[in-house]
């Protein structure tokens, strides 16, 4: 074992969350130190959000290609080929991890590889390639993200039944794939799969997509959608197994009283995750769990001075990765001793990049009522924006939740074209406690997606000229 090394900051995990908290630290003028036993950039880089956005790129390019006739293009057969789809994704990756050792190397950020455990509050053991070593610090931030949950039944053989972090860079194209869990992964790549041709199966527990968490009108949308393209959407269908079956694979679900059976080439298991909390150490230090995940106040402290968490591995109302990278910017600042402000989730984006994209912020219409808010609606479909009609792009809506009494913005709800982009508009006016007035009052660029934000505001206030 080597001599220790000594640092204010340790932070156990390099994803979204992970590395914003370390780079955040150095840039505050603390020692630091990242440690990674797997993925630089964790998931959300190598397995998650960056490769997914890859082959989603693809499947836009080919539904483009395929709709080409619409725009006065004629074209022969063309071959879409699934795999180099695939390795697209990976070069992307690459160059993503490129950049962050740049950044490593720019925040004077030290990067230990290995698997780290604490030894104590102010010790860290990373066991690596050429043996283990000990980093002295004053504090720890577990940025250990997530994993994907199995339930029993699944048996995960990473070939015909796979969880989304071996299907994504699995270069073979099913013909037949079977879904479970209808929520952000599901949809995810159940666009990219139907987009070149597959045929697509997803089988959803809940009564409706995103585990119902959403709009009503939104998910309804998105799931008429997904039928016209095509794709077979089973809500109310609880699966008992996934396994491998022969060539292929064998899903049995109970729907509607009755059990089914469904043979597909592929099944991908998207349910949900479990933090990664395991072999940490966290037990013998006493840090409090809550459901599996750490405990955390709104400064991302555990009950252990000096020790904090973030991301998924934490306690905190979403598992995205912008908030992850919120998380640790707040814990790095809060290390540093500067004053911070806790983070309200509520007015935090949650975008969902499937074909319709779907974005919402702050409160549903549901919820805001059961809060015991009065409130006003202002929907706006695609189909009345100019810029949606020329881009051939009219599918979807925007829905405006606005309290009745002062005009503040609750929460903006969209299903259609770049719906995750848009809903960055709502953000600041959520910030700032803003309302449907000055919204309206807001001169926006024409034609523009996001005039469609503004007309959704002036239907809520009843000032609506252009539906």
């Amino acid at each position: 074992m080597t001599s220790p090394q000594t640092y204010d900051v340790v932070v156990i995990g390099s994803g979204p969350g992970g590395y914003i908290a370390a780079f955040r630290a150095a840039q505050n003028g603390l020692k630091t130190a990242m440690v990674e036993r797997e993925w630089l950039g964790g998931v959300c880089t190598n397995v998650g959000c960056i490769p997914s956005k890859a082959l989603l790129k693809n499947a836009s390019v080919l539904r483009t290609l395929r709709d080409a006739k619409t725009f006065g293009v004629e074209l022969g057969e063309f071959k879409a080929d699934y795999g180099a789809a695939v390795k697209r994704s990976r070069d992307v990756v690459t160059r993503s991890n490129k950049g962050l050792e740049f950044l490593i190397k720019k925040h004077k950020v030290d990067y230990v590889q290995g698997e780290a455990t604490l030894a104590a509050k102010d010790t860290v053991a990373v066991k690596g390639k050429s043996g283990t070593q000990q980093l002295k610090t004053k504090n720890v931030v577990i940025a250990t993200g997530a994993r994907p949950r199995i339930f029993p039944g699944m048996e995960v053989d990473g070939e015909r039944v796979q969880h989304i972090y071996q299907l994504i860079v699995d270069e073979r194209k099913p013909e037949k794939i079977a879904i479970v869990g209808g929520g952000v992964i599901g949809c995810e790549m159940a666009t990219v799969f139907r987009s070149y041709g597959c045929e697509v199966t997803i089988i959803e527990a809940m009564p409706a997509l995103f585990a119902g968490r959403e709009d009503p009108k939104v998910t309804q949308t998105v799931m008429r959608s997904f039928e016209r393209q095509g794709m077979k959407v089973l809500t109310g269908a609880k699966v008992e197994s996934a396994k491998r079956e022969g060539n292929g694979a064998r899903v049995v679900f109970t729907r509607e009283g009755k059990q089914e059976t469904l043979d597909v080439d592929r099944v991908l298991v998207a349910i949900a995750f479990d933090g990664n909390t395991q072999n940490l150490g966290l037990d013998k230090l006493g840090v409090q769990l809550e459901r599996g995940l750490v405990k955390v106040d709104q400064k991302m402290a555990t009950n252990v001075p000096g020790v904090w968490a973030i991301g998924d591995v934490a306690n905190t109302p979403l598992g995205l990765a912008h908030s992850a990278s919120a998380e640790g910017h707040v814990v790095a600042d809060a290390i540093a001793g500067k004053p911070v402000h806790p983070i309200k989730y509520n007015q935090i984006p949650r975008p969902i990049f499937c074909h319709p994209q779907v974005a919402a912020i702050g409160l549903t219409e549901a919820q805001a009522k059961e809060q015991g808010l009065a409130v006003k609606v202002g929907e706006f479909p695609f189909m009345a924006s100019g810029k949606a009609r020329a881009e051939g792009e009219t599918e979807g809506l925007v829905r405006m939740v606005v309290d009745a009494k002062y005009g503040e913005i609750l929460g903006c709800h969209v299903a259609g074209p770049e719906a995750t982009e848009i809903i960055a508009q709502v953000a600041p006016y959520m910030a700032l406690e803003g309302t449907t007035r000055e919204l309206i009052d807001t001169v926006v660029s024409h034609p523009t997606l996001a005039e469609a934000i503004k007309q959704a505001a002036a239907v809520a206030e009843g000032e609506a000229l252009e539906i």
